[in-house]
């Protein structure tokens, strides 16, 4: 599924980079599942997040993916990875701020309870249309910068 977001002779992932602004990495293939890394300005990150989830909507939706055929845009899924440390800002009491969130957005939002082998992140998996996911992503960065830790951008594991 990278390999459409990295695109011929790397064509996509250039034209992401240049239109986003942002620094795109996509780790080797030696590891099961390919690390996106995403970095710049909010802004940056946000584009570059637009971009390919709007690339991932168009390969589910010309491949017959999940989705309504009463034209409801196919959903989206994006893994992202996000220190263990802000995940409880991420959540909010009681579970309030990923519900604001969700309500906000419209996307589907889950943090894994556990880290991630070897590692002091978390896993948070966004689900929906590639507008949804924008606003959603959107929404994670600010409450990452109100958490006033570095926050560089991940995600792995992009399914259709």
């Amino acid at each position: 599924e990278v390999g459409s977001i990295i695109g011929k002779k790397g064509d996509n992932i250039k034209k992401f980079r240049e239109e986003s602004g942002a620094k795109i990495n996509i780790s080797d293939g030696s590891c099961p599942e390919r690390i996106v890394t995403v970095t710049g300005s909010t802004e940056a990150i946000l584009k570059a997040f637009s971009l390919i989830a709007r690339k991932f909507e168009e390969d589910v939706q010309s491949t017959g993916g999940p989705g309504s055929p009463l034209g409801n845009k196919p959903h989206v899924t994006l893994r992202l990875i996000v220190p263990a440390s802000q995940c409880g800002s991420l959540i909010g009491k009681g579970g309030a701020k990923i519900k604001e969130i969700r309500e906000i957005t419209g996307a589907t939002i889950q943090v894994a309870s556990e880290m991630l082998p070897n590692s002091t992140e978390r896993a948070v998996t966004v689900s929906g249309s590639s507008e949804s996911i924008t606003k959603c992503i959107y929404q994670i960065c600010c409450v990452m910068m109100e958490a006033s830790e570095p926050f560089i951008s991940h995600f792995i594991s992009i399914s259709k």
